[in-house]
């Protein structure tokens, strides 16, 4: 920010007056005193020195006596800090910033990328508002040591170009890092897409295309993120694709060579897939490539054959889930039948109101006869009907619908309906493997770990900005949710220890709990005239601790300092 010359010395005088404690009888304009409280307090963190002293593995502070006037003491800058310091140690433990030295970022650029990240976590929103949130509300430049007073907007739109160029050494770096330091084993891996919408026309993306959107967002151009998860839930691999991408095409692109390098076991995983994605040319490839999988069959639903002997692989408070196994010759797999009570009493839920609005369709048809002005010929009837059918055409199947016509008239003169028998199918769904070593209990709960991609797909939606994109150029889309990504890597080694230790809290509300921890600076006049200015963290409170105990951390985020000037 420039400043006339003639306003230096006014400049001056302010920030002698924050540096001195002393209050303004004048306005200044607010350019100045924007540049007076920034300079003021870099003239301050110059003179200010560290007031703690290392005892064993703590820090206590020094003790220093002084005599103060207590009607003088003020506070100032508060930062948040308290999610910013789950986040920022979490992200040394990867050794992102060692990473990202490694790949040629110098510090600047490696500060600004590790203060985005943790901006997509702690505060997620726009890169303008990123900028913003790292000037004026975070504390995670302290954190860092560095000053993003000065950080120029485009320094923030900059650090996804810089990622975006070494995304596959990332997340290679990541991934190799979570397994040794959380001692996984690469046994399963877990895939699906999701995708999120414009705000905007998407015009300069070619990316961007209409499809079917999963947050019901027809009118908005999409992309499509592809994820790929281990067993543990942990990401391994992302790719952006167009927005009205067939899901069952994408996954050659995402898990060849998934078990090349970048792993130290010589065994493929097993591929687990839901029903979308578990096409014939999908299953064929995972053959033809030498992989095993468990796929949600995408044949049409039936009863679960009488002679299957059903054990039971869940039961609790909610709901029991059965599940038998057959073999299938024809494929050389094994199917496992499953019948979940909860699935079953939902599914009844759902055609029953779709019955019933139906049913209520039909008697406006019906009632429509009779009336003046009503539909009445006969093709326009049938026409009206057809339209019900392609709108419920979840339960229309299971009913057998007659309409009567005066052949004289050509004008139909009632309509009568029925349900239809049919197989009992509700709670019921079918798996298929060619693993043929595991029982009923092992092939159902490998499969329900495709719940962890759902909250992964969930935790990235609502608590990590994905959703809208504000961007129109496809570098800087994919850039962003690339941001995103990473920050999910973050997010999910928190939670992982978090959940080690018996903590279950979702991130949104870890990280509304950890903002009442801020920085601020206490100033206070001493007898001789001089001010003291003591920078440091608010006292942890219970919640707090319980969370920086879980993961090892201190109960006081960043350095004390103190100035006398």
């Amino acid at each position: 920010m420039s400043l006339p010359k003639e306003q230096w010395k006014d400049l001056a005088n302010r920030i002698e007056d924050h540096i001195c404690g002393q209050k303004s009888l004048i306005e200044y304009p607010r350019e100045v005193e924007k540049l007076a409280r920034r300079y003021a307090s870099k003239i301050i963190n110059r003179q200010a020195s560290v007031v703690v002293k290392k005892k064993g593995s703590e820090f206590e502070c020094i003790p220093d006596y002084q005599t103060v006037d207590i009607n003088s003491v003020e506070n100032d800058q508060p930062r948040t800090v308290g999610a910013e310091h789950v986040v920022y140690h979490t992200m040394k433990e990867l050794e992102l910033d060692k990473k990202l030295k490694e790949l040629g970022f110098n510090k600047p650029g490696i500060e600004t990328t590790m203060g985005v990240i943790t901006g997509k976590l702690v505060d997620p929103g726009s890169e303008r508002a990123t900028h913003f949130w790292l000037q004026e509300i975070s504390g995670i430049g302290e954190l860092l040591e560095t000053d993003f007073s000065t950080l120029s907007q485009y320094q923030v739109y900059k650090v996804s170009d810089m990622l975006l160029k070494h995304k596959k050494d990332i997340e290679e770096h990541l991934s190799w890092k979570e397994r040794n330091l959380f001692r996984l084993e690469e046994r399963i891996i877990l895939y699906d897409l999701t995708n999120t919408f414009f705000e905007g026309t998407g015009k300069y993306n070619k990316k961007a295309r209409f499809g079917h959107s999963k947050d019901k967002r027809k009118d908005r151009p999409l992309v499509t993120m592809g994820l790929v998860l281990d067993g543990d839930g942990f990401p391994r691999r992302s790719n952006i694709f167009e927005g009205n991408v067939s899901e069952p095409t994408t996954l050659d692109v995402m898990i060849k060579d998934l078990s090349g390098a970048a792993s130290s076991s010589l065994m493929k995983p097993l591929i687990v897939l839901d029903a979308g994605v578990a096409t014939k040319g999908n299953i064929l490839w995972l053959k033809e490539n030498g992989y095993t999988y468990i796929v949600v069959s995408r044949r049409k639903k039936k009863e679960a054959p009488a002679y299957i002997n059903m054990v039971t692989v869940r039961e609790n408070d909610y709901t029991v889930v059965r599940a038998g196994l057959i073999s299938s010759k024809e494929n050389d797999e094994i199917e496992l039948y499953c019948h979940s009570t909860e699935k079953e009493k939902k599914e009844k839920s759902i055609k029953s109101l779709f019955q019933q609005r139906f049913e209520e369709e039909l008697g406006k048809v019906q009632r429509a006869l009779s009336q003046k002005n009503g539909t009445k010929r006969y093709e326009k009837v049938i026409e009206r009907i057809g339209r019900l059918k392609e709108k419920y055409k979840r339960i229309a199947h299971r009913y057998g619908i007659t309409i009567a016509r005066d052949t004289q008239t050509n004008k139909a003169t009632a309509i009568k309906w029925q349900q239809k028998g049919g197989e009992n199918t509700n709670g019921i769904y079918c798996l298929r493997t060619n693993r043929k070593d595991l029982n009923e209990q092992e092939i159902w709960n490998i499969y329900n770990m495709l719940t962890d991609i759902e909250e992964s797909f969930r935790s990235m939606k609502s608590e990590l900005g994905f959703r809208p994109v504000h961007h129109q150029k496809e570098f800087r889309v994919d850039g962003h949710l690339f941001i995103t990504f990473l920050a999910y890597h973050v997010l999910h080694a928190i939670r992982f220890k978090l959940k080690l230790k018996g903590i279950h809290h979702s991130w949104e509300t870890l990280r509304t709990f950890l903002s009442t921890q801020v920085r601020i600076t206490t100033t206070m006049k001493r007898k001789d005239g001089k001010m003291i200015h003591i920078r440091k963290s608010s006292r942890a409170e219970l919640f707090h601790q319980e969370i920086y105990d879980a993961l090892d951390l201190p109960h006081q985020p960043g350095k004390i300092v103190r100035a006398i000037l």
